[in-house]
């Protein structure tokens, strides 16, 4: 369906598709960082627990300035630069030459400063604050099926219900309000790529006007300037000494770490995606290990009844040993013994033990069965 855009003398103009493509790579970045941190702070709590913590002010820092680099150098944003896109400084007279220009950044299209922090503040900050109002729509409660919760809300969440304090309004008030907030930023969003698809308007997203600014695709003169800032780069680099040339690496190191996320970070959420499909259920690694070419690995015997606890029929398969009716919402104590959900739950929290093993147990511990 690229005709859509591709109708016309503006070859340059970027589909409705591609446009969705680099947004789609920039929200997959957010989620992978914080899987890698997750990993590897359950190995080295002590210094990656508090930006797990606080992932998302650290994911703003961290993109603030991976933005801003490529906002300047590349005139684009890293997923917009990533899917071969630049931002130019649109005319206020869009001429011929404009139009029909196959690339390059002519005269007066370089983003400049102010187009630049415009840029980041809905590149960094407008996402920064949907993810921090998520978070609190769902530490209220919001979104979140009772079902899944052993008595429906927590404390906080019932205090914050029945909190008659201008805040605790506030905060319901919030909860009420925000799926509607958002349900009709997203409506506003799609209208404005159905004015795009069908070239009502130049602007996929409505805040690019106000910023002044547009997407193009990058075309031959662009490649071609790159490969001449590449080379007159290099040709002065040849001339220097061996210290000279250690001094230029260690100063442009870090735009040559910038520069490669643009081939490092998508390899990376390609293989975290590649990981995450390997360790599933259905995988090749659980085939493999249950294959016969190794021995399989036998279940845990059964803990056996303590003569003092109540009885337990191994022929009643399905009845819980405590109101010998049928289990209703399977739930497991830390022994392996299976009882109705309240059943369970009143019996561990008057004895604090298992009914059949008596073995210790806390109301924390219960683990719904998922049957």
């Amino acid at each position: 369906m690229e005709f859509f855009n591709d109708v016309g003398t503006d070859p340059l103009k970027p589909s409705l598709f591609e446009l969705i493509a680099q947004e789609q790579l920039r929200d997959l970045l957010q989620p992978a960082l914080k899987y890698v941190l997750a990993v590897f702070a359950q190995r080295y709590p002590r210094y990656l627990l508090r930006i797990v913590n606080r992932h998302e002010e650290f994911y703003a820092t961290i993109m603030l300035l991976v933005e801003r680099h490529y906002l300047r150098k590349h005139n684009a944003s890293f997923s917009e630069n990533f899917y071969g896109l630049k931002r130019r400084r649109r005319p206020y007279i869009e001429t011929d030459r404009a139009k029909e220009a196959v690339g390059g950044i002519p005269l007066g299209e370089a983003l400049r400063g102010q187009e630049i922090w415009r840029s980041l503040l809905f590149l960094v900050g407008v996402p920064y604050l949907r993810a921090k109002a998520h978070d609190y729509y769902e530490e209220l409660g919001g979104g979140v099926n009772s079902d899944v919760m052993d008595d429906g809300l927590d404390a906080h969440q019932v205090r914050v219900l029945t909190d008659e304090s201008i805040k605790g309004k506030l905060r319901r008030g919030f909860k009420i309000v925000y799926p509607w907030l958002n349900m009709t930023f997203e409506v506003w969003l799609l209208v404005w790529n159905v004015a795009y698809l069908f070239d009502q308007t130049p602007f996929y997203r409505p805040w690019l006007r106000w910023i002044g600014v547009d997407l193009r695709r990058l075309g031959v003169e662009d490649f071609r300037a790159a490969s001449l800032a590449a080379q007159k780069k290099l040709s002065p680099a040849r001339k220097l000494n061996l210290m000279a040339k250690i001094r230029r690496l260690l100063l442009t190191s870090p735009r040559l770490l910038l520069d490669s996320l643009r081939l490092l970070l998508p390899t990376a959420i390609f293989f975290i995606k590649f990981l995450e499909w390997w360790y599933s259920p259905g995988s090749p690694a659980r085939s493999l290990s249950s294959s016969p070419l190794g021995p399989a690995i036998p279940p845990p015997k059964i803990l056996p009844p303590h003569p003092q606890g109540i009885p337990f029929d191994k022929t009643a398969y399905g009845m819980c040993p405590i109101c010998h009716g049928s289990i209703n919402n399977a739930t497991a104590l830390p022994s392996g013994y299976v009882f109705c959900y309240r059943c369970a739950y009143d019996h561990v929290e008057k004895h604090a033990k298992c009914p059949v093993t008596l073995l210790p147990a806390r109301v924390w511990q219960l683990r719904k069965v998922l049957v």
